[in-house]
């Protein structure tokens, strides 16, 4: 019987190493990121699972739906956005620990694949596109909010604001402009059009650089993280030359 007792007790020690084994290794970070670096950070995630066995949670928003979230105490382990928004969590003291600098993006112009080019090789010929064009689509979040205000300073939105569709996100506007038709024009984040190159659509190049508008984007671990351990290193992964290599691939400028 004392020998029965003892085989149990070992099985059941067992059981309880090989749980506490199963539960390190499925670790996860959360993380919420700004969409429009989601290539960049997929790639990363994917990379850095293969080397840690540490799984990491995506989840994408605009920056304000990123903002409403964490304003609303929603749990996260690390935010990728923008630095204002960054700077912002600092001032609630919402962060723990340093921030990684992923790169910057731009704003890109997009068609489908089988329509009329057109020229925005200048201001000025980028003016004369958008009033042409019969239908213009773009977000209400970053580049949205800049593409507008860039437009009333060029003059036209007036004359433009009857003719646009707007949506939440960019890959609701990839999506009308790969089923629209005619003379539309779609604008958006260079990195998120290049998610539909082989969809059916087409980068007809950056906005003019005296109208560009870079969007910078930025990592750091939340204040009472789940994963604490986990999610540092992962920072720490986006930080690295690795993780760098990874953005620059995406299209994500240093």
């Amino acid at each position: 019987m004392k020998s029965h007792l003892s085989i149990s007790a070992c099985l059941l020690l067992a059981g309880l190493v090989g749980a506490m084994a199963n539960s390190a290794q499925a670790a996860e970070v959360k993380v919420l990121s700004a969409g429009a670096i989601e290539p960049g950070v997929k790639a990363a995630a994917a990379a850095f699972e293969k080397e840690s066995g540490t799984q990491v949670h995506l989840i994408f928003n605009t920056a304000p739906q990123i903002r409403k979230r964490m304003a609303d105490g929603e749990a996260f382990d690390v935010v990728l956005a923008p630095p204002a928004m960054l700077d912002e969590l600092v001032k609630a003291n919402k962060v723990d620990g340093p921030r990684a600098a992923l790169g910057r993006v731009g704003l890109g112009v997009v068609i489908r694949a089988d329509a009329p080019v057109p020229d925005i090789g200048t201001a000025e010929a980028f003016r004369e596109s958008v009033l042409q064009a019969e239908t213009l689509v773009f977000n209400r979040a970053s580049t949205g909010l800049y593409l507008e205000e860039l437009l009333r300073k060029q003059g036209v939105y007036d004359k433009i604001e009857g003719k646009t569709t707007r949506y939440p996100d960019g890959a609701s506007v990839m999506e009308h402009v790969l089923h629209g038709k005619g003379k539309q024009i779609g604008f958006g984040a260079i990195t998120e059009i290049l998610l539909y190159r082989d969809k059916g659509l087409k980068l007809v190049g950056p906005l003019p650089a005296a109208l560009q508008n870079y969007t910078a984007y930025s990592g750091t671990v939340l204040q009472g993280a789940a994963n604490a351990e986990p999610a540092r290193k992962w920072v720490q992964f986006l930080d690295s030359s690795s993780g760098k290599a990874l953005f620059k691939a995406a299209g994500i400028e240093p």
